[in-house]
């Protein structure tokens, strides 16, 4: 089923694996995991489950936000690999914040000339974030909301309702787009939006993740890219 991109006066993006593509999702470089020298699984399990101060910016020091989840898990850590895990995740963040595939920079160009508002909502912490004001994305929005910014989470309704506020819209007059992790298209069907789950990242990496997403998406893309059919 196409979107009829006609009927909203917002589109509301989310921002990794959502505007970031899966080639750039295999960034140059290891990952923060293999540089600390542990599990996946285990440093998976304190970025996304025991890490809820970073993303509500309760701690900004950069150094602090991966010294502590690292240490959860071995405390033998040393200060010296954890400082370079910090210099190598905020460089992997800024390198897939800087290489946006042309047809999603296109996506957000026509939306703008068809007079969409358009909004970002993006659970994420500073370390994160530190690429986005030199990033092609920036210059399209209306509105951005990072959680480390506004102290609220994806899907509190708080976090949302910021962004349509700055908006000027109604709910229902805004289309949230985004890849369905953290709960977000359960939160955006909550406060009353329409929402289009995006799979072309997350079918690659976590396909398992499709099926419970897929229960809050009234329509389910690959990219951004097909928001605009020849009708819309």
């Amino acid at each position: 089923m196409i979107v009829d991109i006609r009927k909203f006066q917002a589109v509301i993006f989310d921002l990794f694996h959502t505007l970031t593509s899966a080639d750039v999702m295999r960034l140059p470089g290891k990952g923060t995991s293999e540089v600390l020298g542990v599990r996946r699984e285990d440093w998976n399990e304190q970025l996304l489950v025991h890490s809820d101060e970073r993303l509500r910016g309760k701690v900004t020091d950069s150094l602090q936000i991966i010294e502590k989840m690292a240490r959860a898990i071995d405390p033998k850590i040393t200060d010296e690999i954890i400082k370079e895990a910090v210099t190598n995740r905020i460089e992997r963040f800024r390198h897939a914040l800087l290489n946006i595939e042309d047809t999603t920079l296109e996506t957000l160009a026509k939306l703008k000339q068809q007079g969409k508002s358009l909004g970002l909502i993006s659970n994420a912490d500073v370390n994160e974030i530190q690429g986005w004001y030199d990033s092609p994305l920036s210059k399209y929005f209306d509105s951005v909301a990072f959680s480390c910014n506004v102290g609220y989470v994806k899907p509190e309704k708080e976090i949302y309702l910021r962004c349509l506020k700055e908006l000027g819209v109604q709910p229902e007059e805004a289309l949230y787009v985004g890849d369905g992790g953290s709960d977000e298209l359960k939160g955006a069907k909550e406060v009353g939006m329409t929402t289009v789950m995006t799979v072309h990242v997350i079918k690659h990496f976590w396909p398992e993740r499709i099926v419970r997403a897929r229960q809050y998406a009234d329509f389910e893309i690959d990219g951004v890219r097909e928001l605009l059919s020849e009708d819309n």
